[in-house]
């Protein structure tokens, strides 16, 4: 076959892509310095094969192992390129890398399969400890079942858990979040949706509600089980949580048992709190980013002001224990922080460090964080019950609270960096 000879002439890239035949060259082998760099010398220097642009490239290494995908276009000099001699060619330049690099090399037509009008995409972040086979083919079936097609996928991180990020064009994003959440349930693992763009990654205030979520428990039941009341507040506690209770009426009732409590319990309360794992690596990879960072509770500022200053925060919004003679008196001061309270305060935050409500995160888990969760750009349930699970923008059932900085595309190398 006659080789296209190439044309030295400069040209002015065309507004569209060329019509000309395309070619797709997939690279595999052991990853090794220079590879990239000798396959695109060659296509840039080779005089026999047209003068090229490039449409696509992707590259991923998977434990030393390299896999880099290059769709070419020939642009046309004086007149049509014949496509069987452009494969050729591309065919012999393949030979010539193989033979200086040791990686292979194939070469196939390229030419029906033009990249489809871009739509919106997503990325649905897959976690677990570990992933299972199971939750993978779920998740691509459940993809495929909506409309969608896996465009990349790239690990995020090994450790605490593992973290797969999938970029998924053509499917509508309810229709995703629906069709994964079947998944989630099923196989165990967690799947997160959010829009691929700039507004994922442009995120700059978070708050975590505290009891359950930034520390093991929940103080109130603490406080009442030193009261002698524990299983009597526990059932409140768990109606108000599960939204089957209105949370400033349960509140009132709960504090109304620690009546005559001396107020060093408190003290011992606190002393004895329990972050969750992966809480200080959350909340210091944040702050390292730029990230104004706090906690709005239904608790007590008693407990919640020393903690919000012993992790550096910026801010916090609590209930506050009326004390009178050194004991609680069973009531509160000032306006409680229930379900809209809480919203209230995440706005009220973002406004005073002059960040629109679509950069903020919120992660709770209970029914009395959900105005708040739906009121951040991104809303996390974190070990919550059903209720907040179903109604929140996405849902994480690990153990570790850093697990969020996953599902707001931090990588393990970046968290590694900022500590």
């Amino acid at each position: 076959m006659t080789a296209v000879p190439l044309d030295p002439t400069p040209r002015v890239r065309p507004d569209s892509p060329s019509d000309g035949p395309r070619a797709l060259l997939t690279v595999t082998g052991a990853d090794r310095p220079g590879v990239t760099a000798r396959l695109f010398g060659a296509l840039a220097g080779d005089a026999g094969v047209p003068p090229l642009e490039v449409v696509d490239v992707e590259q991923v290494v998977v434990h030393g192992h390299l896999v880099l995908g290059v769709v070419v276009g020939a642009l046309p000099a004086d007149g049509p390129v014949d496509e069987e001699a452009f494969l050729a060619a591309l065919g012999t330049l393949a030979d010539g890398v193989e033979a200086a690099t040791g990686v292979r090399v194939a070469v196939e037509s390229a030419s029906d399969r033009r990249a489809a009008a871009p739509g919106r995409a997503h990325h649905v972040t897959l976690l677990g400890r570990p992933v299972p086979p199971s939750a993978v083919a779920g998740a691509a079936t459940a993809i495929a079942g909506v409309g969608g097609n896996i465009d990349a996928i790239r690990r995020l991180s090994d450790h605490p858990v593992t973290a797969l990020e999938l970029t998924v064009s053509g499917a509508e994003a309810t229709a995703l979040r629906t069709a994964l959440a079947a998944v989630a349930t099923a196989t165990g693992a967690d799947l997160a949706v959010e829009p691929v763009g700039l507004a994922r990654r442009s995120k700059r205030l978070i708050v975590l509600d505290v009891d359950s979520t930034l520390v093991r428990g929940e103080v109130i039941d603490e406080l009442a089980a030193r009261a002698g009341r524990a299983a009597e507040v526990a059932r409140i506690t768990a109606a108000a949580m599960n939204g089957e209770l209105d949370f400033a009426e349960s509140l009132r009732a709960r504090v109304a048992t620690l009546a005559g409590l001396p107020v060093e319990v408190l003290d011992e309360v606190r002393e004895h709190l329990e972050l969750t794992p992966g809480a200080r690596t959350l909340i210091r990879t944040l702050q390292r980013h730029g990230f104004r960072c706090g906690i709005v509770s239904g608790g007590f500022t008693q407990i919640t002001d020393p903690l919000a200053a012993s992790l550096g925060l910026d801010f916090a919004a609590a209930n506050t224990l009326e004390v009178a003679d050194g004991r609680l008196t069973g009531g509160l001061v000032g306006e409680i922080v229930d379900r809209a309270g809480k919203a209230r305060a995440l706005a009220r935050f973002a406004g005073e460090h002059g960040i629109p409500l679509e950069q903020t995160v919120a992660v709770g888990d209970g029914a009395n964080d959900l105005d708040m969760l739906n009121a951040a750009g991104l809303g996390i349930a974190f070990n919550a019950k059903p209720v907040v699970r179903e109604q929140a923008h996405t849902a994480l059932n690990q153990p570790y609270l850093d697990a969020v900085l996953q599902v707001l595309g931090f990588t393990r190398d970046e968290v590694l960096e900022a500590l």
